[in-house]
């Protein structure tokens, strides 16, 4: 990582381009903010407000890269889930062999900050943005870049916008896989694959790396229908290893592993075979890094081998209540511009009253309009204009790019810290 450039964004001057953050504040810099070690809840923060939790988000990188080197695996999880450089650095420094990005405008975002290993999750066939890959690589003889290649076309688009580029550096990159009929992207046949292969092979600005895909994506995903397609995964691998599709690489990368289905990919690629290069067995699971209080709690892997650790919750979006208009009803100032809602509405977690915190019993998120939450509480339910209210969030992914710069706190509230977003 560039560590000069992750020391420039402690220079940035905050102001009101950052929701939640103190309107005394403005003017000084990111790093003086941090170094005075304000209080979230009497420090001037305004709501609604997103905070990380630094225990939470200390324990899920720990979590994460012993799991991944436990079951010997290499992590690139994947970025575009927080799209923030300096997770990406607390990523690497514990042990991730390199980022997994989406776009084109991900992986710039990356090189600025010095990520010298990036997979890109994607066929990519943008003229432009081959040319700006090609000038990068052809910059940095330690930067690598890996990505997608599904179809003889693309395949061809991408060898064409190379030449022109003047490419000096072959382009890494792996046949992806589709993970069945009616899913998302990646070839459908191990023919189509085999075609693919035969295609990259035809073109000199490109080098055939290996294979990876998205289980994530197999219809009617379960246990049974998950290992079926990562047993294709891993003998697809073999199979063009066996045609010598790989004699130009120096290893064979087999990736896959999203959120829902790591200790699948783990235990499928414990049975990768022998082949005619080292492998690289590239897991790219990406939401851990904060994991939520809704969808990825629910489908966890943790959930099915809990000897091997759980992922902790580490955002929580708290917001104010403006409005108790009728029994039975009030309103919170959060809403769709500041909490995730694609997959699961946010849930309320607990209130805080004058300094005291406590369960946030018997009220319930009903719906979110632009800039509102609509509570639904029960008769008992201790609530008034002025509370804060403290709300769980589903998808992480749509939870941190709202967010430009996000506050993170200790337990007792202390901010240590803020992450700088770039979406």
């Amino acid at each position: 990582m560039n560590t000069e450039a992750l020391a420039r964004l402690a220079e940035e001057r905050v102001d009101h381009r950052f929701k939640g953050l103190p309107p005394d504040a403005d003017g000084l810099t990111v790093g003086e903010l941090a170094a005075q070690r304000r209080d979230l809840f009497t420090g001037g923060f305004t709501t609604p407000v997103l905070a990380l939790s630094a225990e939470r988000l200390e324990h899920n990188l720990r979590l994460m890269e012993t799991y991944a080197a436990r079951h010997g695996l290499a992590f690139a999880p994947h970025g575009k889930t927080s799209m923030a450089p300096q997770l990406f650095h607390r990523q690497l420094a514990y042990g991730a062999w390199g980022i997994t990005l989406a776009l084109p405008h991900q992986v710039r975002v990356a090189r600025a900050f010095g990520v010298e290993r990036i997979f890109l999750a994607n066929e990519l066939v943008d003229p432009a943005a081959l040319r700006w890959a090609a000038a990068e690589l052809a910059a940095d003889p330690a930067f690598r870049l890996v990505c997608y290649v599904d179809s003889v076309r693309g395949a061809e688009l991408m060898d064409a916008a190379l030449r022109e580029a003047g490419a000096t550096r072959p382009l890494d990159v792996v046949v992806e896989l589709g993970a069945g009929e009616g899913a998302r992207t990646g070839a459908r046949t191990e023919a189509e694959c085999a075609a693919v292969a035969d295609a990259v092979a035809a073109a000199a600005t490109l080098r055939l790396t290996g294979v990876a895909g998205y289980e994530g994506e197999v219809p009617r995903a379960d246990p049974e229908r998950v290992r079926a397609w990562l047993d294709r995964l891993v003998a697809l691998a073999a199979a063009l290893d066996r045609a010598g599709r790989f004699a130009d690489a120096e290893e064979i990368v087999v990736s896959a592993g999203g959120s829902a289905w790591f200790d699948a990919v783990a235990d499928a690629f414990a049975g990768v075979p022998e082949l005619s290069r080292p492998v690289l067995k590239l897991l790219r699971s990406g939401a851990y890094v904060s994991h939520d209080d809704g969808h990825y709690r629910e489908i966890t892997p943790f959930n099915r081998v809990p000897q091997e650790g759980a992922l902790e919750p580490a955002f929580r979006l708290w917001a104010q209540v403006v409005s108790r208009p009728a029994e039975g009803q009030a309103f919170a100032n959060a809403g769709k511009r500041d909490a995730a809602y694609d997959l699961d509405l946010p849930v309320a977690q607990v209130v805080r009253r004058d300094g005291a915190e406590r369960p946030a019993d018997g009220i319930a998120v009903t719906g979110l309009s632009d800039q509102h939450t609509w509570l639904a509480t029960d008769p008992e339910a201790d609530l008034a204009v002025g509370d804060w209210i403290g709300l769980g969030l589903s998808h992480p992914c749509t939870s941190f790019d709202k967010w430009q710069l996000i506050p993170v706190a200790e337990a007792d509230g202390t901010v240590v810290d803020y992450v700088r977003t770039f979406f």
